[in-house]
């Protein structure tokens, strides 16, 4: 802006924040055209600075009045001064204020004649020189008299709000712009901040209200309301206001940003902690391991459903596995990449079965402090498992029967409708029609859930797997543990495959996990592991009997060595090496395990 000549009919100038010129209105320069400061206009007229312009006659330094404006005040008015070297021209009244031209902080400073012969003329140019200023500001500006009347208001003002200054002068500026809030609720004069500078003399700023326009609807504007004092009295106020329909609109989509954001927040944090909870799950039964007819005629039926779509009800007694049969099925199917998420329906309140199937909104009900997301949306495009699902109440059942068919539901307390996509698998150990004929299961929803049956045999009737899972079992116990690698005798074998197994699977891995911690050394005590049963302790003791009393010739060391190499062999399938292979077992590597099967003979 340097050397710009502004078409004012007054001195108008602008400094930069260290006081520098940057440009000067035409009768400045006329002034100084023939003076020694003639090079004002050139490019480097910047380096003139205000105090090398004016003078002041009262009110104090003229740098030190300049510079607190600049810092903490809003305008200077009716100050005194001269021009330097040009006193001849008269008194001045010195305005000045702040201002942002494209993007630049300026000081503006006007000064007005206080002495002129031909009062008409100099009240038309003061005039016309505050219309020029008022019409080039960008921000809306318009002034009030003592009790509030409008009297003026700037282009801006009409281009925001689209009252014209003739509308509006001379009548109560808040019945005009300021009568009601946003909401529609009436707001009183004398609640308004621009009334409350006409009492108290203050600067009120105010960054969040609505101004009325004059077809009816309102525009968001932030606004700063200067009293107009003249010797202690308060004459009036101006005030500056900007719409802020711009921010206001990117202050909704950040904020609807940010509620997707922490939305899928609480959707991660929720899967996380189903993640946690099933961690144990998942290491303890990585794989299905078995090789008996039953198991394997249950997993030819998990092959032949995992790639439908179709529901699959997984039958079973309680602890036979019928959740890894779940994972399977999940694994195995094209949803394999999204979650498979556990509900057990056994431990679900009744009063809070809604919120954890569909989820809640905020305050839908004592102690729903956040948002929820339900386990239905968190399942969407993936797996749900409805775990021991013969223990939802009668009641609640039809809710849940038309979310499954429906594939849509409302959260509790929201009005929207969710919709998912969801595969479910559901697990039971109920006779489920036996529930039906007596009344406490819901005809509709079992046969929504059967379409595809699975049984999963009970573990006495897998004896060929109980040495498997047993000896699987026992190598991770001890690896959790700290302990060493441990392995099963064949009269602990003996001893597994001889139990009922009530409680399958399960009880299983809680004996082995129980005989590792009682063991001392790298002996399995199972017979403290199961105290009640007699033939653990029997056999044991004769084990133990044996062991003491009796010797073996080296012949029969060698004949006992051999079938030994070939029971191991055949408990691992003939798989030597891993974690689950028969040199491991034995505590042997890999190539001596080899090389003594050489020296026996030992082939598949």
């Amino acid at each position: 802006m340097s050397g710009q000549i502004v078409e004012v009919p007054l001195f108008l100038a602008r400094f930069d924040l260290s006081l520098h010129c940057q440009s000067l209105s035409r009768c400045w320069y006329q002034i100084l055209a023939s003076s020694e400061k003639s090079n004002l206009l050139e490019p480097h007229s910047s380096l003139v600075r205000a105090t090398d312009l004016l003078c002041l006659v009262d009110g104090g330094d003229l740098e030190v009045q300049l510079q607190l404006l600049l810092s903490e005040g809003d305008q200077l008015s009716g100050v005194r001064c001269l021009l330097c070297g040009h006193e001849s021209q008269g008194q001045f009244q010195l305005n000045a204020w702040r201002e942002t031209v494209s993007e630049t902080k300026l000081l503006s400073v006007l000064l007005l004649p206080t002495e002129h012969n031909d009062t008409e003329k100099d009240d038309e140019l003061l005039k016309k020189s505050y219309e020029l200023i008022l019409g080039a500001a960008g921000e809306g500006i318009y002034g009030v008299d003592a009790q509030g009347l409008a009297t003026f208001a700037n282009k801006a003002s009409t281009r925001i709000l689209g009252w014209e200054a003739n509308e509006i002068l001379g009548t109560p500026a808040h019945d005009i712009h300021h009568h009601t809030h946003a909401d529609g609720r009436p707001y009183p004069k004398e609640d308004c901040p621009i009334y409350a500078a006409l009492k108290d003399g203050e600067v009120h700023r105010v960054d969040n209200e609505v101004f009325w326009r004059n077809d009816g609807t309102s525009v968001p504007v932030e606004y700063i309301s200067t009293p107009i004092v003249n010797q202690g009295i308060i004459e009036g106020a101006v005030i500056v206001f900007r719409d802020i329909s711009e921010r206001k609109s990117y202050e909704r989509q950040r904020e609807k940003d940010f509620q997707e954001i922490k939305h899928l927040k609480e959707e991660l944090e929720l899967e996380r902690d189903y993640l946690r909870d099933e961690i144990k799950v998942i290491a303890n039964f990585a794989e299905i391991i078995g090789e008996s007819k039953s198991l394997k005629h249950a997993l030819s039926q998990v092959e032949a459903v995992a790639s439908t779509s179709s529901s699959v009800l997984v039958l079973g007694e309680s602890g036979v596995g019928k959740e890894m049969i779940a994972r399977a099925i999940h694994n195995k199917s094209q949803r394999c990449d999204a979650p498979l998420v556990k509900v057990n329906c056994a431990s679900i309140p009744k009063e809070l079965f809604e919120s954890e199937f569909f989820g809640h909104v905020k305050g839908s009900f004592t102690g729903a402090h956040r948002d929820r997301v339900g386990r239905l949306q968190l399942a969407n495009k993936g797996t749900l498992f409805l775990d021991e699902v013969g223990e939802i109440p009668l009641d609640l059942q039809s809710k849940l029967l038309r979310a499954l068919q429906e594939q849509e539901f409302e959260r509790v307390g929201d009005e929207n409708t969710v919709r998912v996509d969801v595969r479910i698998i559901a697990a039971t150990n109920k006779d489920l029609l036996e529930e039906v004929k007596a009344g406490r299961f819901r005809e509709d929803l079992y046969y929504r859930l059967s379409v595809f049956p699975i049984s999963v045999p009970p573990l006495r009737e897998r004896l060929k797997d109980i040495t498997l899972l047993a000896q699987h079992f026992l190598t991770i116990s001890c690896q959790e543990l700290g302990r060493e690698p441990m392995r099963l005798t064949a009269t602990q074998g003996n001893i597994l495959s001889r139990h009922d197994w009530p409680g399958n699977v399960r009880e299983l891995k809680n004996v082995v996990e129980r005989a590792v911690i009682l063991s001392r050394g790298q002996k399995l005590r199972l017979d403290l592991a199961m105290p009640d049963n007699p033939y653990a302790v029997e056999e044991i003791a004769r084990e133990n009997h044996s062991a003491d009393d009796e010797f073996l010739t080296d012949a029969q060391c060698r004949e006992f060595e051999k079938n030994n190499l070939i029971k191991v062999l055949n408990l691992t399938n003939w798989k030597i090496s891993g974690s689950d292979g028969a040199a491991n077992l034995l505590g042997l590597k890999p190539s001596t395990l080899t090389y003594r099967m050489q020296q026996f003979g030992i082939k598949k």
